[in-house]
């Protein structure tokens, strides 16, 4: 992005918290940063263990000075720094969101946090107060609405191009947690199973609540209420590892959304499919570059990213020729340089392209108010719940 001066504008000091040596979730956001050439990570407290932030701040280059034992310290000595970091990622187990998050957005820092936004539904609308109190951008990284045809989607539906909407399906079936990884060593598997770590929902809150935010993406759409069944089928697991729920939508549409991280022989099956009065669509994750329209009443189109039928919203995050695939790490590259455009306009006081969009705080709420009716509406027998607004 040049800066009025016609020059180049520089990259966006980042930090991080959490995401040290070990971590899986820490790295992609590093190469998610870094691949459109918006950030340089300048600082970090990359782990609760004093050496291992050490040795991961020193693994990354950071210099010694600005590697921290905790992000309290972290937030306090970089907002005295003239050259202090402009945004933090956030990237650490679900209970370290929100204390980490506000201590950055009182120290005047843009934040950027994994989702989950935070473990409890007050903690969520508390940070809905504070962003807006503090006038920070808050991004939660809903890494799937970054891909080039999700936008193409999401357009389409806006377009009128399926007339009213009527039905969503949603579904992320994965097979990890099939045996008890949370006692064989897996450090990703232990804290998303532990309620203290990660909340009252386990497979509902990590992998649920992207369904949950790529159905409203596409579709524009807020649940209004879900009836849930959620089960723990390993035994011993006090969080779920399998949600089914039915979903109504404002407006009249009903929805379907299956989770699960029991589901053998699935690696990441991220599906949705959108069904209004004049068409439906459908995408999967493993097939990004795919998307399947069908005008009723004739024949199913193949829309490819780069080829014919591409619209504009999906060439606008499009990186590489045509027939060259983009994934995973791409569409995640995708929020963060939306989110590096917010935080350009900001310094330059500039407006915001408006086609700019990136998942905010507001959607962390609903993922937590989501979460929250889907526990309730289950350990009440499975009955229709009410999704709280902020």
């Amino acid at each position: 992005m040049a800066n009025e001066a016609g020059g180049v504008a520089p990259r966006i000091r980042l930090g991080m918290v959490g995401g040290g040596q070990g971590a899986f979730i820490g790295g992609v956001h590093r190469i998610a940063a870094r691949l459109d050439d918006r950030y340089d990570l300048v600082a970090g407290a990359f782990s609760s263990n004093p050496e291992r932030a050490k040795a991961s701040a020193a693994d990354l280059r950071i210099d010694p000075a600005r590697a921290y034992a905790d992000f309290a310290e972290m937030a306090r000595a970089e907002s005295r720094r003239p050259d202090g970091i402009e945004a933090v990622s956030i990237v650490t187990p679900n209970h370290v969101h929100a204390p980490a998050a506000k201590a950055f957005l009182e120290a005047g820092i843009h934040v950027i946090c994994d989702k989950p936004l935070c473990v409890t539904l007050e903690e969520a609308r508390a940070l809905v107060a504070l962003q807006a109190s503090t006038g920070r951008i808050f991004a939660v990284t809903h890494n799937y609405t970054g891909y080039p045809l999700v936008r193409q989607a999401r357009a389409m539906v806006a377009a009128g191009e399926l007339g009213r909407i009527r039905l969503v399906q949603v579904e992320y079936p994965q097979d990890w947690l099939t045996e008890r990884a949370e006692t064989g060593g897996s450090k990703q598997a232990e804290w998303r199973t532990d309620p203290a770590r990660t909340g009252a929902g386990g497979a509902i809150g990590d992998i649920g609540t992207h369904a949950h935010n790529l159905a409203g993406f596409v579709t524009g759409l807020r649940t209004s209420e879900l009836l849930a069944q959620l089960t723990s089928f390993v035994e011993g697991r006090p969080v779920d590892d399998d949600a089914q729920l039915l979903l109504r939508y404002e407006g009249g549409a009903r929805g379907m959304l299956w989770a699960s991280q029991v589901a053998v022989g699935h690696e990441n099956g991220l599906k949705l499919r959108v069904f209004g009065e004049k068409g439906g669509l459908e995408w999967l994750q493993a097939e990004p570059n795919h998307l399947w329209f069908t005008p009723f009443g004739k024949p199913k189109q193949l829309l490819t990213r780069g080829g014919a039928g591409a619209w504009g919203e999906a060439a606008r995050v499009t990186r590489i020729p045509n027939g060259h695939p983009e994934g995973y790490l791409e569409a995640f590259a995708t929020i963060y340089s939306e989110i590096a455009q917010a935080i350009e306009a900001r310094r330059s006081g500039v407006p915001l392209d408006p086609a700019v969009t990136f998942p905010t705080v507001a959607d962390g709420f609903e993922g937590m108010a989501f979460i929250a009716a889907a526990v309730r509406s289950s350990q009440a027998g499975n009955v229709w719940t009410p999704v709280e607004t902020a």
